[in-house]
């Protein structure tokens, strides 16, 4: 696969999971200074991990979760919370990550985590009307 390829397959997937509104925000805000690193994510988060055959997209999507609360990058994690409602993930399976993460990462992580949560259902439930 090229270059070209990667990044048409990874803006596909990105779109799919994060949400045409989403991508097209971030392409909106795109400039001289982040265009560099925007074309980075999409062709190889997107175009490279995200289209690999070894796993779906509702476990990369549970993966992910998993991997902001141990970062703690709320910002992300809000973002893939959202994602993973578009890959098929359920709330219980959220939850039962935020659970596991509690032992693997801390609890004051996890509680972090339920609290970004229950905002983000709320935003979505809002949005569902």
């Amino acid at each position: 696969m090229d270059e070209r390829e990667r990044y048409e397959n990874g803006m596909a997937v990105r779109r799919a999971v994060l949400s045409d509104a989403h991508v097209d925000r971030t392409i909106a805000r795109k400039n001289a200074f982040n265009e560099e690193f925007q074309d980075l994510i999409t062709r190889y988060a997107w175009g490279e991990i995200w289209t690999r055959p070894g796993l779906p997209r509702h476990t990369r999507s549970l993966l992910t979760v998993a991997m902001m609360v141990a970062l703690n990058r709320a910002d992300e994690f809000r973002l893939h919370v959202r994602a993973a409602a578009n890959n098929g993930v359920t709330r219980d399976q959220l939850r039962e990550v935020l659970m596991q993460a509690a032992i693997y990462c801390g609890v004051p992580a996890a509680n972090n985590a339920f609290h970004l949560a229950e905002e983000v259902f709320t935003e979505m439930d809002k949005a569902a009307g």
